[in-house]
């Protein structure tokens, strides 16, 4: 469980990776179009993109020639689960948290 947080916490801990995940909330895109708004490199994004993919954050999978990738918001589950272990966090309604994360990120 411990690899599996650690690789969940270090995925959202950069701000790029972070605004992929709000882009993907919206529909499943094109590794071209989640590169399109970022001034980096399509190997740059790729390299965000495998972070997020061995997180379990996102999926990916190839649709003819082109490469898509899904949101899997269930991965963020065991994360909530161990904040609320602490007692300090009110339980984490994922649909809430995903409005919070594209107000945040939009601004």
């Amino acid at each position: 469980m411990s690899t599996r947080l650690d690789l969940t916490f270090a995925a959202l801990g950069d701000p790029t990776r972070r605004t992929i995940l709000t882009m993907l909330l919206e529909d499943d895109m094109a590794v071209t179009d989640v590169a399109e708004p970022f001034e980096m490199s399509l190997a740059a994004i790729s390299k965000h993109l495998t972070i997020l993919t061995r997180a379990g954050l996102i999926s990916q999978e190839k649709r003819g020639r082109v490469k898509w990738c899904k949101l899997e918001p269930d991965a963020l589950r065991e994360a909530s689960v161990w904040m609320q272990g602490f007692g300090q966090f009110e339980p984490v309604n994922l649909d809430d948290f995903e409005r919070f994360l594209a107000r945040e990120l939009s601004d």
